[in-house]
């Protein structure tokens, strides 16, 4: 008898369970970033409830019985205690022109009369449809920006450590995308920002599904010591990587007491609205021209999400490396909850698609990172789970697949 008892690596449960909706596991992570990130950080992960249900598809029967007319009142009420009279800016629409952000932004201009202030963290490596689709938002869409250009060294010095400690390609665009707005709306006295979709839509905890306010991971910025970057803490970047605490701030979100101070508002539009993505992807086509991939994106079936930026799909590969779970397995999910697949054709579509190695974009992004390739080859096989992977002969195969 085998008693032998495997790591477990990240904090996620010993047992995988997949929904009983749809195909995501209690492996997913329920927050994508935090600033209190050491190297040893465990995830919250996915909550089931005693039915098998994952808080996404919670979340996606409570938006069956929402009153969604009443919904649209209550954020008519909102708009008109802010909206201008001056013509000056009374939102900010955080994104860089994929279809969220547009549908956000347009929405609220032309059907609602407000007067947004776009604002873009600039992805690391644009793609060449990535960029286009930020100057059709802007130039067809008729929208203000403001383009925050990140310095290129830190950048990719802060890229290289998210991979070389936590495999995290992701996390320092996540962390400037995240707090760009609330910067922004404290330098120029804007009191409301409007995100798309609620972060509970994907499985993040569901308390908060109207603001974003009460999520101090926006502001928290107390203690320095505490704030890890790329999972090293701020002490030591600046003592061991040649970087002054200016050329960090950039990634650091404001004081959160001053946000209060001002009374900026932060809101999720996919709270007041029915955000069904393909439906925003259609409107984002007909009103600014959106342009999908011309290809289908490695690791999944879809060509239209998250499609701004080369490293995205380097991104999707280290969770699924990380937690099992990968692009395919995440596009399915959502469509499943938006009944625009069954589960049945989730599975087949993660089967066929999950783990898919993104060769397309790698070699440039290594060396753009000065990153040899086998080096990031030899993070994701120590980033495996012994819980989740096995070798067979020189192939390495999960031991749990959604069925």
């Amino acid at each position: 008898m085998n008693t032998e008892v495997l790591e477990v690596k990240y904090g996620l449960p010993r047992d995988v369970k997949f929904c009983a909706k749809c195909v995501i596991s209690n492996q997913r992570p329920a927050s994508s970033v935090e600033f209190k990130h050491s190297r040893s950080k465990k995830h919250r992960t996915m909550n089931f409830d005693d039915r098998g249900v994952c808080d996404a598809c919670r979340v996606a029967e409570t938006k069956e019985n929402i009153d969604w007319a009443e919904r649209e009142e209550e954020l008519l009420r909102l708009l008109e205690q802010y909206r201008s009279k001056d013509g000056s800016y009374d939102c900010i629409v955080p994104g860089s022109g994929g279809k969220d952000s547009v549908y956000a932004a347009h929405v609220l201009k032309y059907k609602y009369g407000m007067h947004p202030l776009t604002v873009t963290w600039a992805p690391m490596m644009y793609t060449d449809y990535g960029y286009q689709n930020f100057r059709n938002w802007i130039e067809i869409g008729g929208f203000d920006n403001l383009s925050f250009n990140q310095n290129g060294r830190v950048m990719k010095l802060l890229t290289r450590l998210s991979i070389e400690n936590l495999l995290h390609p992701f996390q320092t665009f996540i962390l400037g995308q995240k707090n760009i707005a609330p910067k922004l709306a404290l330098k120029y006295e804007i009191p409301l920002i409007f995100y798309g979709e609620s972060e509970g839509e994907y499985g993040n905890p569901i308390a908060e599904t109207q603001t974003a306010l009460r999520d101090r991971s926006y502001y928290t910025m107390n203690n320095l010591d505490e704030i890890y970057l790329g999972g090293v803490s701020i002490p030591e970047l600046l003592e061991k990587h040649d970087v002054e605490l200016v050329d960090l701030m950039a990634f650091l979100p404001p004081n959160h007491k001053e946000v209060e101070r001002k009374k900026i508002d932060v809101h999720y539009l996919g709270y007041y609205l029915k955000w069904l993505p393909q439906e925003v992807y259609y409107y984002s086509v007909e009103h600014v021209n959106f342009k999908a991939r011309p290809f289908r994106s490695q690791g999944t079936y879809s060509k239209y999400n998250s499609i701004d930026d080369k490293i995205d799909d380097l991104h999707y590969y280290t969770t699924y490396i990380k937690f099992g779970i990968g692009r395919a397995t995440y596009d399915a999910s959502q469509e499943i909850r938006n009944k625009h697949l069954t589960r049945e054709e989730g599975v087949a579509l993660v089967h066929k698609f999950d783990g898919e190695f993104p060769d397309r974009y790698f070699k440039e992004v290594m060396a753009y990172l000065d990153m040899n390739p086998e080096r990031f080859l030899e993070l994701c096989d120590q980033a495996r789970s012994p819980h989740l992977w096995m070798k067979d002969g020189s192939e390495w195969k999960l031991k749990y697949r959604v069925s």
